[in-house]
């Protein structure tokens, strides 16, 4: 049954998850911040969007090295597809316009939850936090019903 849900296997899914852990917990040991994206994706509103909700300390304040962060998850793909991915990008054959759609779902749904599923999956859950947990069931719960009902509509 592993094979069929996993069917390239889990080692490097493993192997991820660990330097993801790693990184988070390197990042809350020595500054004590919360590595979340969608906080990343605010922060980089607040250098072109002077709304209130953009200029809060807690986001403009951290811009910088949120910045930085984003630098390194970009190298850090580069860097696998350079080594490990044979040299060549993985693409989707998911349609742009779905690609979209998803994207504004996630997007209206981590700031409804106040956090993303990087933030309340790695860092709430490892701190030990209800609030992240009860997301984490609301996101995976919300994946599993909208996977099997495209699966089921004949999507890819």
């Amino acid at each position: 049954m592993l094979e069929s849900m996993f069917p390239l296997g889990i080692t490097h899914y493993l192997i991820g998850g660990l330097v993801i852990g790693c990184g988070v917990s390197l990042a809350y040991l020595t500054t004590g911040l919360v590595t979340g994206m969608s906080t990343l994706f605010s922060s980089v509103w607040s250098f072109v969007s002077r709304l209130s909700f953009f200029q809060e300390p807690r986001i403009a304040g951290s811009r910088q090295w949120r910045l930085v962060l984003a630098l390194g998850l970009v190298l850090g793909a580069a860097l696998w597809m350079f080594t490990l991915g044979g040299g060549t990008p993985v693409q989707t054959a998911v349609q742009p316009w779905q690609l979209l759609v998803g994207g504004f779902i996630a997007g209206f749904g981590a700031r409804l939850s106040n956090g993303c599923t990087s933030g309340h999956g790695i860092c709430g859950l490892a701190s030990l936090q209800i609030p992240s947990l009860t997301a984490v069931i609301v996101f995976l719960t919300t994946a599993i019903i909208t996977a099997n009902i495209v699966l089921r509509l004949g999507g890819t």
